[in-house]
């Protein structure tokens, strides 16, 4: 059982203001959160091996592989300013 000074840990951690009535209700259900927990406890996973994921997942990325990229001049066409070799932007700093 959760007890009122861990209560009172965990709303000042998350900056709540507890009344009396609230406290004691976060007490029990935490309480009751906690319960559920040591009921895993009770399972056999001596048989399960540890795992990162629930699912078994590979890799889903492609390879990188040099590839030709888009020709300057085409990537430039549509920009709203631009010199002959880059995108023309505003200045975001003030002098």
């Amino acid at each position: 059982m959760i007890d009122d000074a861990q209560v009172q840990h965990i709303a000042t951690l998350a900056r709540l203001k507890l009344s009396a009535a609230e406290r004691e209700q976060l007490k029990q259900e935490l309480s009751h959160i906690l319960d559920y927990f040591k009921k895993l406890d009770e399972l056999d996973t001596s048989h399960v091996e540890p795992m990162q994921h629930v699912l078994q997942t590979q890799n889903v990325l492609r390879e990188d592989e040099v590839r030709p990229s888009v020709p300057r001049e085409q990537a430039l066409k549509n920009a709203p300013d631009h010199d002959e070799q880059h995108f023309l932007v505003p200045g975001v700093f003030e002098d």
